[in-house]
């Protein structure tokens, strides 16, 4: 089971609470998570990544572990505290500005 950490205009969106879980099956990566949770939650379609492309939108980033994930290849394969839903998978809003 993955959990997944929504941002708040994502959670409201969805209708959600803030943590999603989503079942997969390994090998897991991050855009067979995305696919997935666009799947479950479809207001979220085009929101997290570009529904044509399937390019990540410029203000989301992906946290893995601690670490940003915005800029590893969507079909890295995921660690398994993630995999085994030990740590969540968090998806944030970046913010801009100074």
């Amino acid at each position: 089971m993955i959990r997944v950490v929504l941002p708040y205009h994502l959670q409201t969106l969805a209708r959600v609470n803030r943590q999603v879980a989503i079942e997969l099956e390994e090998p897991v990566t991050l855009s067979l998570v995305l696919d997935r949770l666009e799947d479950h939650y479809p207001a979220l379609r085009g929101t997290i990544r570009d529904q044509s492309s399937k390019e990540r939108r410029a203000f989301i980033r992906f946290f893995v572990c601690g670490e940003d994930w915005s800029h590893k290849p969507v079909d890295a394969i995921l660690p398994a505290a993630i995999v085994n839903g030990e740590e969540p998978l968090r998806i944030v809003g970046a913010l801009a500005g100074g």
